[in-house]
């Protein structure tokens, strides 16, 4: 028997009735059945986590972490990634389509920004590939786009094998047995260096105003898919699953975390939606969980090299090259690492472009 929606009259009856801080509006989820809906969740919990059923009744029954003014533990009122002293270090709003992949889309999420936000490079291109990490290393774990997944193992994976760019990879909805990755992908790839549970909201926003942004899952109800804009609270409809998206800031004036989902820039406010403290567990439920830090290990091609640097230190060597900032010359052998210098100083001179693979803050390989 298929699900049925909730009816605009009466969530819009129920948001006046409660003065709820946000508007409901039609969008790309309401345009689908609420089968259809569903199926665009996908957090399963592991066995021994908290269920779908039991965070929703630990919300009904207001067991929520209390969620204290950034003012009293050091961090700033307010922080939203994508302006940051004027800096944007989030990527993209994606869409996950037909299939219960939200986990891999907010852990890719985490994984772009933090190496943005560690690396300083706020115009960093990084594009990691979703469907690397859902179909390969969820498929692996025996996921799927009906059983969905849960952040901690994917940001195992992400530490563990690493996840390669979207063009070794471009993500399409719907079940898939890793058969879309190309050979090389591993010329390409993002590993995260260690990641961390975050266990108070304090250490939320703590993270978010220091490190970067976290994962943040929670129930959602039906109202959820009709969301326009505002500060989302929960005030009518079932209990519909479990979701997981990315938090980028939060606002202590609003009272509220900002979040980048994955149904499209047609959901919400283009993407994005902001949800109250203490709402539908996601300060409490499966996390948050932080990257400590991402390494790349890519090729860069048709760098410039726009300075180089060294000093007494033997083997003590770094260039400058566009797009990426400085990078440290490999000392792993004294050959190598004079060879390398001695091209780095050719195409500085000659103005020439270069191709060098870097992995972390280091140059290993170059051709010029």
């Amino acid at each position: 028997m298929a699900l049925k929606s909730l009816a605009f009259e009466a969530l819009d009856q129920a948001l006046q009735e409660t003065e709820a801080p946000w508007e409901s509006g039609e969008n790309s989820m309401t345009a689908l059945t609420e089968d259809q809906r569903v199926i665009r969740l996908g957090l399963s919990p592991p066995t021994g986590e908290m269920s779908v059923e039991s965070a929703a009744i630990a919300f009904e029954q207001g067991l929520t972490a209390a969620v204290p003014r950034a003012d009293t533990i050091g961090a700033p009122a307010a922080v939203d990634l994508r302006s940051l002293n004027g800096k944007d270090y989030t990527t993209p709003v994606k869409n996950q389509g037909a299939c219960g992949s939200c986990v891999a889309f907010g852990t890719v999420a985490v994984l772009e920004t933090t190496y943005k936000r560690k690396a300083n490079q706020p115009n960093s291109p990084i594009d990691l590939s979703e469907a690397h990490l859902f179909y390969c290393h969820g498929r692996s774990e025996g996921r799927n786009c009906s059983n969905g997944w849960w952040p901690e193992a994917a940001l195992k994976k992400s530490q563990d094998i690493g996840v390669t760019f979207e063009k070794h990879y471009p993500y399409t909805g719907g079940d898939q047995d890793c058969t879309g990755l190309s050979s090389d992908w591993q010329s390409d790839l993002a590993k995260a260096v260690g990641y961390t549970k975050l266990t108070s909201p304090a250490a939320m926003k703590n993270w978010i105003a220091t490190n970067g942004s976290i994962t943040g899952c929670f129930v959602v109800y039906q109202d959820f898919f009709q969301y326009k804009s505002g500060v989302y609270r929960h005030v009518t409809g079932a209990s519909r699953g479990g979701h997981c998206v990315e938090i980028i800031g939060y606002n202590d004036s609003l009272n509220a975390w900002i979040c980048k989902n994955s149904w499209g820039p047609n959901w919400g406010n283009k993407g994005y939606f902001m949800i109250e403290y203490g709402q539908c567990s996601i300060e409490t439920w499966l996390g948050p969980f932080g990257a400590n830090n991402v390494t790349l290990k890519t090729w860069l091609r048709d760098a410039h090299v726009a300075g180089l640097w060294a000093n007494t230190v033997d083997r003590n060597s770094w260039a400058y090259l566009s797009g990426t900032g400085w990078r440290k010359v490999s000392d792993a052998s004294r050959t190598t690492h004079e060879t390398m210098l001695t091209q780095l100083v050719s195409a500085k001179t000659m103005d020439s472009p270069v191709n060098a693979l870097t992995q972390g803050n280091e140059i290993h390989e170059i051709y010029v």
